[in-house]
């Protein structure tokens, strides 16, 4: 099945932090003629143009939940990315705790906390995972982006990489009512994967950058994301103080 602009925009955001989001559209019924904002276009052409925007912007933040394919779980992010390949953020996995994420030149930052650690060590020896959490739990580490660990992690920060596969297509995208994101004025556009559901949603004002995706309710494979601070500095600084290196604990 081809996959659609919006459709596609949303899974390569999440899939690109290892994930998989099923925001795959099925065929939509062609809208009446349309008026207000975006008059005369299809739910289609509205999402041609907001691929387009959201593409190429310079920078945007990524906030919400999406599905992780692996774990079978939810990862909770809020992370600003940018296409110099710098970012600064957040990550959950299942609720379990909080991970800090930094990518500035050529390292990336990360601080965990004790929960965090003990869920990701699931597996380990408890004295493995007490010693982890002793050394390692609210420090900040570093890693060379150019080291194995690293490049994962690495990746995600890049815009060109979340976004850069997102190719132009025709959308099956049906138009919805306007509504507000944010404050924002929008427009809801429609899409499915079968007897799932996805609502995509459209600033109506200026630039139509993708403002937000939501899966309904039942979708295999949840996702819910926000879009926002797009051209926005990314705060991706050096932490303060000591960090540990663990490419050097690696050996």
């Amino acid at each position: 099945m081809r996959r659609t602009s919006l459709a596609a925009l949303c899974l390569a955001a999440a899939a690109t932090a290892g994930l998989t989001t099923g925001c795959l559209p099925g065929p939509g019924k062609a809208d009446s003629t349309p008026k207000g904002p975006f008059a005369g276009l299809s739910g289609g052409e509205i999402a041609e143009r907001a691929l387009k925007a959201t593409t190429t912007a310079s920078s945007l933040r990524l906030k919400g939940q999406v599905a992780d394919d692996e774990s079978k779980g939810v990862i909770d992010l809020d992370m600003a990315l940018n296409r110099k390949g710098e970012c600064a953020g957040t990550m959950s996995m299942g609720g379990a705790g909080k991970a800090d994420l930094i990518r500035t030149g050529s390292t990336v930052y990360m601080k965990y906390d004790e929960a965090f650690l003990r869920a990701q060590s699931q597996g380990e020896s408890k004295a493995d995972t007490d010693a982890a959490v002793a050394m390692l739990a609210g420090k900040w580490t570093r890693m060379s982006v150019k080291g194995q660990d690293a490049k994962d992690i690495a990746s995600f920060c890049d815009l060109d990489s979340v976004l850069g596969d997102v190719k132009d297509g025709d959308s099956a995208a049906t138009r919805g009512k306007t509504t507000r994101v944010g404050g924002t004025p929008a427009i809801a556009l429609h899409e499915k994967d079968g007897k799932d559901r996805y609502t995509a949603y459209v600033a109506t004002g200026g630039t139509p950058y993708l403002l937000r995706v939501d899966s309904q309710p039942g979708a295999k494979e949840p996702v819910h994301l926000t879009f926002t601070d797009y051209g926005r500095p990314v705060p991706a600084r050096k932490p303060a103080g000591k960090t540990i290196d663990l490419d050097a604990l690696g050996g």
